[in-house]
């Protein structure tokens, strides 16, 4: 009996939904941009607009994450940002970092991802608690 592989769109796991308001910073990944492109047509490239849903920022020198603190005040209290690195041998920035400087900035981590073949995602959001209260 041949055993069954499921695989879950990248754009599903990574959460983006139809007119979803996107950012993408410091990304070359031409098939991930069709595929947004598909998707959504609220994307930025660069500095993200008020009120993104999502924020993909390439990372890959831990001075980069420096940054984390000003794309978390352009995401919507329930929105991400997903820092997109090297993974494997060629990884030049460690998750605990990425950890350490989410936690810095009021984020924290809740989910990672394959994002390539060759790259690794790691989702970063506002804690619960500290979102505004709705109402």
């Amino acid at each position: 009996m041949a055993e069954t592989v499921y695989t879950t769109p990248l754009l599903d796991k990574l959460g983006v939904k139809p007119a979803s308001r996107v950012a993408v910073i410091n990304i070359e990944d031409d098939e991930f941009r069709r595929l947004l492109v598909e998707r959504t047509q609220d994307i930025t490239e660069g500095k993200p607009l008020p009120h993104s849903d999502l924020v993909f920022v390439g990372i890959d020198d831990g001075t980069e994450l420096q940054q984390l603190g000003f794309l978390r005040g352009r995401i919507v209290p329930n929105g991400a940002i997903w820092v997109v690195s090297r993974k494997g041998k060629q990884a030049t920035l460690r998750d605990m970092e990425v950890i350490a400087a989410a936690r810095a900035a009021g984020l924290v981590d809740n989910k990672v991802a394959a994002f390539s073949q060759h790259q690794t995602a790691l989702r970063l959001v506002i804690p619960r608690a500290l979102r505004p209260k709705a109402g």
